[in-house]
């Protein structure tokens, strides 16, 4: 049985800009094998959407939490739709809209 496949919107917030979060979540993200991007937010929250399967996006959220330089007071976390054709995970400049 294939494992379930998921995209997950996550919203995180506490000290997780301007310490290399975006950058940790690329190369995490790359070594699990999972597509999506990130991105810093003017409010200082970061945004992620990622995708894969169900049990690395897990594994993905514990190694970021693990984290010592990051301090993840909360996230936020929705499924979205499956998105076909995605091939790499991405860290956006600031507020960067999806073309």
């Amino acid at each position: 049985m294939e494992e379930s496949r998921q995209r997950w919107h996550i919203l995180f917030s506490g000290q997780v800009q301007h310490v290399g979060f975006r950058y940790t979540a690329y190369y995490l993200a790359r070594g699990l094998g999972l597509t999506g991007w990130v991105q810093n937010l003017p409010d200082g929250r970061v945004e992620m959407e990622l995708q894969g399967a169900r049990s690395q996006l897990r594994r993905m959220l514990l190694r970021l939490k693990e984290q010592k330089h990051l301090r993840i007071a909360q996230l936020q976390v929705r499924q979205l739709p499956w998105k076909h054709g995605e091939r790499r995970f991405a860290v956006r400049s600031d507020a960067e809209e999806e073309s």
